[in-house]
């Protein structure tokens, strides 16, 4: 279970994006909402959901929202994670979103992530709304019955509590050093 929970504040940080500029969470204060979304290149059930985290994004973008992915897999075990790799997968999926690295693996310890992809949603004011999966198909869009992701940014946009503000995240585990 994640170390941050409903309610709490958003943890800062600063990652290199495979934009070759360094992302600080303070460049986004003026989200109206923020997704940090934990994820790789090489896990199947983030490549079955990234298509759909482009789409949210560019679905939301006008309304203030703004995703931060970031890879903390350990590359030398999987090669694939690897910044160039990274750079090469978010040119492929022209990923509309900052896609980081985080090589030191200190923001998923410090947020509790788990899993790619896993979801922190948190308000405009930095607190924490909703935690968890995408949606409730990873594999399958066209049975997906649940959009918690988009549910919870409805309500967050609306200055609303999600009905549903955790779930379990679903994906491979996040690959520690």
């Amino acid at each position: 279970m994640a170390n941050l929970k409903i309610g709490d504040r958003v943890i800062p940080f600063t990652l290199p994006g495979v934009d070759d500029k360094n992302h600080s969470l303070s460049d986004y204060v003026d989200a109206q909402a923020l997704a940090v979304i934990f994820s790789c290149n090489h896990c199947p059930y983030v490549r079955a959901w990234e298509d759909r985290m482009v789409q949210i994004q560019a679905d939301y973008a006008d309304r203030g929202v703004q995703f931060l992915v970031i890879n903390s897999n350990d590359v030398n075990r999987y090669p694939d994670d690897s910044f160039p790799k990274m750079k090469v997968r978010a040119e492929e999926k022209n990923f509309n979103f900052p896609y980081l690295f985080d090589e030191s693996q200190e923001i998923p310890r410090l947020y509790g992530a788990e899993r790619t992809p896993e979801v922190f949603l948190f308000d405009s004011s930095g607190v924490l709304q909703y935690h968890g999966a995408i949606d409730d198909h990873y594999d399958n869009p066209s049975e997906v019955k649940v959009l918690y992701l988009r549910d919870a940014l409805d309500a967050v946009l609306a200055g609303e509590t999600p009905l549903v503000q955790e779930t379990t995240p679903v994906g491979c585990t996040i690959k520690w050093k």
